[in-house]
C-alpha cells in the first residue's frame, strides 16, 4: 500500500477522542472519496481498531515498539499490526523518540510485512540519514514548529528542499513534511519544494469543521 497524501496525526487530544475520532475519521472517508486524495489517520490506540473496522481509510499507529510478542509490558509488536488491519505506524515522532538502532529494528520488520513506516526526523541531516534505512517514508518536523500554526515550508523551507533530492535518491522512500502545515497554501508551498505529501495535526483536530479543512487541504494537490 502507497502512503497517504495528507497524515493526520490525532495525538491525544481530547478533540481527537472518542467521538471526536470518529468524527475526524468519517471527514476524512468523505473527502478522500470525494477528491481521490489519500488521506491516512493516526488515532490514539484506544480508538484506532475502532476506526480500522469501520471507515474506509489508512488507519497507521502512532508508535510502535521494536519488540516480537512476548512480556513486554505496554509495548506494541510490530507484528500486531496485522492482526488489526493497522497499515502501519509513525516513528521516532519528536514527542516519542526512539533510538536509531530501535528505528532500524522497527522499520526492517515492518518492511518485511508489508506496513508502512512514516520514520519523522526534525531536520534535513536525520532525514537523510534515516532515508537509508529505506522506510515507507521520511516525514520531516522541526520540533519547534510543531503545534504553532507556522508551517516549515514557509518558516524553514530549506529544511525541505535540502532534504527531498537526497532522500528521493534513495529510491522508494517518500518524502512528507510537518509541523505548522495548517493551510492549503502550506500544502502548495511543501509540494512546490518537493515533497510528496503532508503529515498534520492540530490543522484538523482543532478545527470546528475538520471536513472542511481536510477539503481545503486535499485541493491543494489538485494545483
Amino acid at each position: 500500500m502507497s502512503v497517504p497524501s495528507i497524515i493526520v496525526n490525532f495525538k491525544a487530544f481530547r478533540e481527537s477522542m472518542h467521538e471526536g475520532a470518529f468524527e475526524i475519521a468519517r471527514a476524512a472517508e468523505r473527502v478522500s472519496r470525494e477528491t481521490g486524495i489519500s488521506i491516512g489517520v493516526a488515532p490514539n490506540y484506544i480508538d484506532a481498531y475502532y476506526i480500522a473496522k469501520n471507515f474506509d481509510i489508512p488507519v497507521l499507529l502512532q508508535h510502535v515498539d521494536p519488540v516480537d510478542f512476548g512480556a513486554y509490558t505496554g509495548q506494541i509488536p510490530v507484528e500486531s499490526l496485522v492482526l488489526y488491519g493497522f497499515k502501519g505506524s509513525l516513528v521516532n515522532h519528536s514527542e516519542r523518540k526512539l533510538r536509531i538502532d530501535e528505528i532500524r529494528r522497527i522499520v526492517s520488520k515492518m518492511n518485511e510485512l508489508g506496513l508502512i513506516s512514516v520514520v519523522c526526523s526534525s531536520d534535513n541531516m536525520e532525514s537523510v540519514a534515516l532515508s537509508v534505512l529505506k522506510p515507507s517514508a521520511v516525514a520531516v518536523e522541526p520540533p519547534e514548529l510543531i503545534g504553532t500554526g507556522i508551517s516549515v515550508s514557509k518558516a524553514k523551507p530549506e529544511v525541505v528542499r535540502e532534504a527531498v533530492d537526497p532522500i528521493k535518491r534513495m529510491g522508494n522512500v517518500r518524502v512528507l513534511c510537518g509541523a505548522g502545515i495548517t493551510t492549503a497554501d502550506d500544502v502548495r508551498k511543501a509540494l512546490e519544494l518537493g515533497v510528496d505529501g503532508v503529515l498534520l495535526a492540530t490543522a484538523v483536530t482543532k478545527s470546528s469543521n475538520p471536513e472542511g479543512k481536510l477539503m481545503e487541504l486535499a485541493g491543494a494537490f489538485k494545483f
